[in-house]
């Protein structure tokens, strides 16, 4: 018996708190060794992935909607959160990010390395199709409908409550060391849960936000928003 799939379907809370606590558990977890990080990060994305396929029949809200506000909500969020970097605060309550200690796998294993790109390309592949859905999941049709009413299923996904919008979107943002970047995220992917009644358009615009950033940190060497 699998029994995470049996308290999925045991639970419609189980569903879509367990893989979001489990999956940020991992974070905080980084092994030992300078080679742990990146080892661990690929543990975190097949756990992840995993627990996507098994969660997935018992919340049908998971599902991935391609739309035109979609897509142009996942690029202004990259363009906000690369564009405006410099000048938003930054959540240093919560992080303590060390000036040359990225997650930076050409320079642990070398610049052009096979280990060094599986795990940047591991690294894109779970920022873009593995977190998005565990995070819209948990955010935009959990917490945010937890918070207005515990039987949290009977409240709509369309259903607009402004102190739910806002400090679920804020706490959203504080999961972050670009919380301010964070929180306007938050807000603009609610917004598409609300206006379109449904969780996909939210999760293809996060992916598309992810994707794009990743492709940034790539390409610019930004390695600092990884």
């Amino acid at each position: 018996m699998n029994l995470f799939r049996e308290k999925c379907r045991a639970s419609p809370i189980y569903a879509r708190v367990a893989p979001f606590v489990i999956f940020v558990g991992l974070m905080l977890f980084n092994g030992f060794g300078k080679n742990a990080p990146y080892w661990t990060y690929a543990l975190r994305t097949a756990a992840g992935l995993w627990m996507l396929w098994e969660m997935r029949p018992f919340v049908p809200e998971m599902r991935w909607n391609v739309t035109t506000e979609a897509v142009a909500v996942g690029i202004a969020i990259f363009g906000i959160w690369v564009g405006l970097d410099p000048f938003l605060p930054k959540n240093h309550l919560l992080f303590t990010p060390t000036p040359g200690d990225e997650w930076n796998p050409f320079a642990h294993y070398g610049a052009g390395s096979g280990l060094g790109w599986f795990f940047v390309l591991v690294h894109l592949f779970g920022s873009s199709v593995v977190v998005p859905p565990l995070e819209e999941v948990f955010w935009r049709s959990f917490l945010y409908r937890y918070s207005i009413r515990t039987n949290f299923e009977s409240i709509p996904l369309n259903f607009f409550h402004p102190t739910a919008f806002i400090v679920i979107s804020l706490c959203f943002g504080l999961e972050h060391y670009e919380w301010a970047a964070g929180f306007l995220c938050g807000m603009a992917f609610q917004w598409l849960v609300i206006s379109k009644n449904r969780l996909g358009d939210a999760i293809v615009a996060h992916a598309i936000t992810n994707f794009l950033l990743g492709l940034w940190v790539i390409g610019r060497g930004a390695w600092h928003f990884w």
